[in-house]
């Protein structure tokens, strides 16, 4: 007797999902000359309020100290820079600079479009942001 085809592994199915879409946004952030984990960290301070490293760390999903040498070079690159936090002097707030607003919201555009032309072949009509939060 056949045995019945078996059911996805959903975290593997969840996995190669985030890598396609991945490699789908470093395709779409290379126009801008962007990294996805740049893309994240520019995204995390977009809003102009000045972001400690360790809730930017956990948006763009990287450990620390990876996350310091990443922004090390976004610094000498002039798309971000540190400011004290003027509540605890002992934390380091980060900002866009003039030329990391331009490259986000350059990027944003390409980044909005690529996204909903994706949504839109799969038909999602907001399941997803619903069931994984």
């Amino acid at each position: 007797m056949p045995s019945e085809p078996s059911s996805p592994d959903l975290a593997h199915l969840l996995s190669h999902a985030e890598r396609c879409l991945s490699r789908r946004l470093a395709a779409v952030l290379a126009e801008d000359g962007c990294s996805v984990e740049e893309w994240r960290v520019l995204s995390a301070v977009a809003d102009g309020q000045g972001h400690p490293m360790t809730e930017i760390a956990d948006h763009a999903l990287m450990p620390a100290p990876t996350l310091t040498k990443l922004v090390d070079r976004m610094v000498v690159g002039n798309l971000v820079y540190r400011r004290p936090d003027p509540d605890d002097r002992r934390r380091v707030l980060l900002y866009l600079t003039t030329r990391g607003r331009i490259l986000h919201q350059r990027a944003a555009h390409r980044v909005h479009s690529n996204q909903t032309q994706l949504v839109d072949a799969i038909g999602d009509q907001g399941e997803l942001t619903r069931l994984l939060p």
